[in-house]
């Protein structure tokens, strides 16, 4: 059938126009899906792209009518007069990473219910040719039987608080990218600060290195500018701080100084603007004073200059940073990723499943085939994994827990396993409100001092044999 123009449409970046055709009849192949039930009859679909969107949606006689629309505002708003033209009120768009993101908040402001899908459930049939338009079909099709589970996205405040959160983390990525100039300069100097400082961004770090600019070159008079809580001494500071002064490689100190100083100050004004997001989304229930809680020394000059604990407290209702290894910036990070509605996820599996830190087994013939988590991990599961790995030398129950799967299963496994725990009590604390009881790390020792005696005890009785505790007399065989 030729293909009519849509008046309203706006014109699209490739040469082909809107165009609005009715599907042709299904192959045989597809007889299983017309016969499913339809429990969206009303439903859309649409195969995003950055410059062009393809829609399909039921129109007269029921025929699915197909349309291409520019990816401009233009283009969007006459999609959503299409759309109301043809009675749709619900859209399943494929999420393909932020092409989307537009159309999706102007769907929903224009009161359609919307959801994204991950492009793994809406592949098309095998032996297909794949084209924008085929699959545009092909994604209204199985939305209008219900066959595609939504992506989870947060709140509108919430998704605000992870925008903030996720330009925070690149202005932290690129003024490290500008430390690592730095510290390649003063090496190609022979300076050997990074050997006698951990953090040359540090107090006395930067002491020394902007002495150096202004330029002071006596090795004596830069050691004198160390820390007195610095574990190296006076004598091995000048002997790293004796180098070769170079005009080329001190203009890259300075140039990577200021670079840094530029991002550092970037990142205090983000974190101002997360601070009054997180003052606005503070919860309208009375709760009781935050107990003080002893600052961490060695606090890095990546650290929020805002108490983060207390602005998280305020806004869960409960101090995330009272579980093993969750540390301030890890809870932020976490509740700007999850947010704080765990009721979107009906059990802590699912949760713990969508975070991917759970085995994803594959059995086939009554057989196990693989049992590993799913490749990827995304933000919140990678922020539970830095917390897990900072247990190696905890003396809590965590910290034993990972210490005995490390020396069973190795590093990675172990980690895996102990953030899997981390993300079950964090969702238990915030689905009740109430941080699990603490288990001290003695009783915990007990609980699987027990565990390892009742193993024993069952394998001895399977075998036959009687095992004697010391100062007991075995019992005569009957």
């Amino acid at each position: 059938m030729p293909r009519r123009k849509h008046p309203s449409a706006a014109p699209a970046p490739s040469a082909a126009s809107n165009s609005v055709t009715p599907r042709p009849p299904a192959p045989g192949g597809d007889h299983y899906h017309d016969s499913l039930p339809v429990q969206h009859r009303h439903a859309a679909g649409i195969d995003v792209g950055s410059r062009s969107h393809w829609v399909a949606a039921p129109g007269a006689g029921g025929a699915i009518e197909v349309a291409e629309f520019s990816a401009y505002t233009d283009g969007l708003l006459a999609l959503v007069d299409w759309l109301r033209q043809r009675r749709v009120t619900t859209v399943a768009l494929e999420a393909t990473g932020i092409y989307g993101d537009a159309l999706f908040d102007l769907l929903r402001a224009e009161g359609f219910e919307v959801i994204q899908v991950n492009p793994a459930y809406t592949a098309q049939l095998k032996g297909r040719p794949k084209t924008d338009k085929r699959d545009c079909q092909w994604i209204q099709r199985l939305h209008a039987h219900g066959l595609l589970p939504a992506s989870f996205r947060p709140a509108p405040d919430i998704a605000v608080l992870r925008s903030y959160l996720r330009q925070r983390a690149e202005l932290v990525r690129a003024g490290a990218r500008h430390i690592h100039q730095l510290q390649k300069a003063l090496e190609l100097m022979n300076v050997k600060l990074t050997e006698v400082v951990s953090d040359v961004t540090g107090l006395t770090g930067l002491k020394i290195i902007r002495a150096l600019l202004v330029g002071e070159r006596d090795p004596r008079a830069l050691a004198r500018l160390r820390d007195k809580h610095c574990k190296n001494p006076t004598d091995t500071f000048a002997r790293a701080l004796h180098g070769c002064w170079r005009e080329e490689h001190l203009l890259a100190v300075r140039q990577a100084l200021a670079s840094w100083e530029h991002y550092q100050a970037q990142q205090r004004d983000l974190e101002g603007v997360i601070a009054e997001h997180l003052r606005r989304m503070k919860k309208a229930a009375v709760l009781p004073p935050l107990p003080p809680k002893p600052r961490q020394r060695g606090r890095g000059t990546n650290e929020p200059r805002f108490d983060v604990r207390a602005a998280l407290y305020y806004v869960t209702g409960v101090d995330l940073t009272e579980l093993d290894g969750i540390a301030e910036v890890t809870a932020l990070v976490v509740v700007s990723e999850i947010g704080l509605d765990m009721s979107r996820f009906p059990s802590v599996k699912h949760f713990c499943a969508w975070l991917g830190l759970c085995p994803k087994v594959k059995k086939t013939g009554g057989k196990v085939v693989s049992s590993r988590t799913r490749p990827g991990k995304g933000r919140a599961a990678r922020a539970l994994l830095l917390a897990a790995r900072a247990l190696w030398h905890s003396p809590t129950p965590l910290g034993a827990f990972l210490r005995r799967l490390k020396a069973r299963l190795g590093a990675p496994a172990a980690t895996t396993a102990t953030a899997h725990k981390l993300a079950r009590l964090l969702y238990r604390t915030l689905r009740s409100g109430q941080p699990p009881a603490k288990e001290t790390a003695e009783a915990y020792a007990e609980r699987q001092r027990q565990q390892a005696v009742a193993a024993v005890l069952k394998k001895a009785r399977r075998l036959g044999l009687q095992v004697v505790a010391p100062g007991e007399v075995a019992e005569p065989p009957a």
